[in-house]
């Protein structure tokens, strides 16, 4: 496997890190599972599994698994485990609405984690509205450069979700080391995307990927995506093709992917092992292009599957409604997704039939989507 450096901060990568925001769920639960009940003695296993594997990266956030990911972070660690892996988490701006409040955060994820620093440190799910709101009038910023020059943290960053213009200004204000954008085939220029992540690179950033896979979207493909990329080379997996879109870029460090099993973890690091900046050829490059639009003509919704949208007060499990939807559109089979929406769907929570627009959800989605606009539409299809 080719480590790659991490921008200028001197850090040298796995091309693939292990994002932390789903684990591993005890058994008997169902569901998403960056929402309680993780299995912890399968999630110890599963961090354990991938440092042994060669990746180095892991990436946790104060909110994953409500707060359950760093606690497990930090189990999984000892033994001498820390010292093999580069660990990043994330500071909740959104909680943050005086300027002490940074640092008592700080520390308490350090605390859940058992260790005295961070490798990295972002500033999770920065828009215009939190920096704003909580991170300039809090002097957040400041704080966090501080903790960097104290030791507890080693480096410095944001994760993003909002327009280029936005991303250029929290960009410049500060000496950041890092930058987490989403980036996959389909959302090339979405919230910033690659020139965001260019703009970045030029600044000696290191550029990390997240939702390489669009929260799934990309593994399970409609036949006439299968096909295209088929056409190219038809021994190569609708996740290689998506990961490969990635690894070929010299402006990204690494991508992150959420792995489930020790043999995904084997699965995703055979695929690293080839990983190269320039792997691709003009003609590999080119039927992104053509997958692009075969995908586009699918009217889906842009979930992610992140559930920052949880807490509805009808309990509506807003990621599994769109995951239903989404797999009747790409798919076709009705029957296949009532069954979903009418057995699985209640295990979880509410169905989508039971939202009543008050668009608390709205507020926190990272992809702006008008989830109240598209319950009732959910609801009339499967009810």
């Amino acid at each position: 496997m080719i480590y790659r450096a991490l921008g200028n901060t001197g850090l040298k990568v796995s091309p693939i890190g292990l994002g932390l925001m789903r684990l591993p769920l005890a058994e008997g639960k169902q569901g998403y599972t960056s929402s309680r009940g993780a299995d912890v003695e399968k999630s110890i296993e599963l961090m354990r599994h991938a440092i042994n594997s060669g990746i180095n990266y892991f990436d946790t956030a104060f909110n994953y698994l409500h707060g359950e990911s760093e606690k497990i972070v930090g189990k999984a660690l000892q033994g001498g485990y820390r010292d093999k892996v580069i660990l990043a988490s994330k500071s909740p701006i959104w909680m943050i609405n005086e300027p002490g409040q940074f640092d008592s955060l700080l520390e308490k994820q350090m605390g859940r984690m058992q260790t005295d620093h961070l490798d990295v440190y972002l500033l999770h799910c920065v828009t215009k509205k939190d920096w704003e709101t909580h991170v300039l009038p809090n002097g957040v910023v400041e704080r966090l450069v501080k903790a960097k020059e104290d030791g507890r943290v080693g480096h410095i960053g944001f994760s993003f979700h909002d327009t280029f213009d936005v991303f250029k200004e929290v960009c410049d204000y500060a000496p950041w080391d890092i930058c987490q954008l989403q980036l996959n085939y389909l959302d090339r220029e979405f919230q910033g995307g690659l020139t965001a992540a260019n703009y970045a690179a030029q600044k000696g950033m290191g550029v990390i990927a997240m939702e390489p896979l669009r929260g799934g979207h990309l593994v399970n493909v409609p036949d006439k995506v299968r096909g295209t990329f088929a056409s190219v080379d038809a021994d190569r997996s609708p996740i290689e093709w998506a990961f490969d879109f990635l690894w070929d870029k010299p402006q990204i460090s690494l991508l992150l992917s959420g792995m489930g099993t020790p043999a995904q973890i084997d699965e995703n690091v055979a695929m690293a092992e080839r990983a190269h900046v320039g792997m691709l050829s003009q003609e590999e490059q080119a039927v992104y292009e053509t997958v692009a639009t075969v995908f586009n003509s699918y009217p889906t919704i842009p979930c992610t599957g992140c559930n920052y949208c949880a807490g509805c007060p009808q309990n509506v499990t807003i990621p599994y409604n769109f995951q239903t939807y989404n797999q009747y559109i790409l798919s076709g089979d009705m029957e296949r997704a009532k069954w979903e929406y009418t057995t699985t769907i209640p295990l979880n929570g509410a169905q989508a039939g039971e939202c009543i627009g008050c668009g608390q959800c709205e507020e926190r989605c990272p992809q702006k989507i008008p989830i109240s606009e598209w319950m009732p539409k959910i609801a009339a299809l499967f009810e």
